[in-house]
């Protein structure tokens, strides 16, 4: 950059305290102390700030720096397709040789018959084109009343107006006074309930009592991650997916697996609805479609949603600036031509194992853990007062943020979850280079940023 070493890092701070309102973060807090950190390099799965800290990026920023920091394949794919063809726009039919290729291999990586692709700028976009595309096929269909989308409590699916509705965390749902009057969330995981016990616990608050009660002729779809990401890495039971695939069926719904954090590789299958053998109608991708170093998302289409679409012989009145952007789609195609090269599905699954391995360790080795849980490079355990006996820590202990801070200090950054009284739930999600050694060198620090804090809970 020209301009690096222009401003002192103090300067720095000060824009940013005084101009800046930062996504997901406590404004006063930054109005008042400024930024907690600025980054300045990165390289492999580590990187750098700009006070010469670094630190083990052990939740791959947001899920999504899937091949790392610095790596010069994606950067010279960028760089070659703005030289030769930066961004062009998919409006009017026009398109793109990288937007078309990659659309190409992202087919090859989808279950089932989904063939059609639709490109966005992220993954809120993604979530929010399903439900408009969703919407919009039952339309053509002869279904008008059909819009109401189900999503999952604790699930996160975006921040737009509609994602945020179907974000299934308080703070979110609720954020502005916005929503989606047609979405509605169910409570995650009743696997009893889904396939119909009205007998099982919470069965009022199920996916099918909710279909029973408002009428399927009034449901567009229904929306989930296959494991939970930022609601707390929450894996569904055996047999719930394919429960709510027939439960689907049985009432003539869409499914629609929000593969934001899952897609590519992140929990060593290509989609993490792949671990259970069910093909959804739509998939949501984003992040690690480019690894991000680029802002690219979209929608996986079934052949039957795809093909209504393709009749329709008007304007489709839905798209964004930048879908199919380019070098977005060039940055894309080198994610998963190195994700191939490297083998690194497979690579994920074998060395998931030894996360799961070490944080078993540590669950054994610390009193207070417990539920420590992986699947591929998606992990996550939970802090409590008392395990054996499912109490959980009172508000006055901030067990989640104490072990954040106490392992950023030895230089690993993690990501706690506790926007729920009495939740101190800590994630692992490292890019999927990672190696074996480096993995050991994660667990050794949690284990000894367990032990300190430790004395004081």
């Amino acid at each position: 950059m020209k301009n690096k070493g222009k401003y002192s890092l103090q300067q720095l701070k000060e824009i940013n305290q005084n101009i800046m309102i930062h996504p997901q973060s406590v404004p006063k807090e930054n109005a008042d102390e400024g930024p907690s950190m600025i980054f300045s390099k990165g390289e492999g799965i580590r990187f750098t700030d700009m006070q010469g800290n670094t630190y083990i990026d052990g939740i791959s920023q947001l899920w999504n720096v899937n091949l790392g920091h610095g790596n010069e394949e994606l950067a010279s794919a960028a760089y070659e397709q703005m030289k030769e063809f930066a961004y062009g726009s998919q409006f009017y039919s026009n398109s793109n040789e990288p937007a078309i290729l990659l659309a190409e291999k992202i087919v090859d990586y989808a279950p089932g018959d989904l063939n059609g692709v639709f490109y966005t700028s992220g993954g809120s976009e993604a979530n929010e084109t399903a439900f408009k595309l969703g919407r919009f096929y039952w339309q053509l269909k002869g279904y008008e009343s059909k819009n109401i989308i189900i999503s999952l409590r604790r699930g996160y699916h975006g921040v737009t107006i509609s994602t945020q509705r179907a974000t299934g965390i308080k703070e979110y749902r609720e954020f502005s006074g916005s929503g989606d009057p047609n979405i509605v969330n169910a409570e995650a995981h009743l696997l009893a309930a889904e396939k119909g016990d009205q007998k099982a616990p919470n069965f009022e608050k199920s996916i099918r009592h909710i279909i029973e009660t408002k009428g399927s002729e009034n449901i567009a779809a229904v929306i989930l991650e296959p494991i939970q990401g930022a609601g707390g890495v929450h894996i569904p039971p055996e047999g719930y997916l394919q429960a709510v695939r027939d439960l689907c069926d049985e009432y003539n719904i869409l499914m629609i697996s929000d593969e934001v954090i899952c897609g590519f590789g992140r929990t060593g299958k290509n989609f993490g609805i792949d671990h259970w053998k069910v093909v959804p109608d739509m998939i949501t991708f984003a992040k690690g479609i480019t690894s991000g170093y680029f802002p690219l998302g979209g929608v996986l289409l079934s052949e039957t949603i795809k093909e209504s679409i393709n009749q329709f012989d008007e304007n489709l009145a839905h798209g964004f600036t930048y879908t199919g952007h380019p070098t977005a789609c060039a940055v894309g195609l080198k994610t998963l031509e190195i994700i191939e090269r490297e083998n690194l599905i497979h690579h994920v699954a074998e060395v998931g194992r030894q996360l799961q391995r070490g944080l078993d360790y540590i669950q054994d080795n610390h009193y207070h853990v417990t539920n420590a849980r992986t699947v591929g490079f998606l992990g996550a355990f939970d802090l409590m007062e008392n395990p054996e006996a499912g109490i959980p820590f009172g508000k006055d202990v901030n067990a989640a943020g104490d072990m954040v801070t106490s392992c950023s200090e030895k230089g690993l950054i993690i990501r706690p979850f506790d926007y729920e009284t009495g939740m101190n739930i800590l994630a692992v999600a490292p890019p999927l280079i990672t190696t074996k050694e480096e993995v050991q060198t994660m667990i050794e620090m949690m284990d000894q940023s367990l032990t300190d804090i430790e004395k004081n809970l």
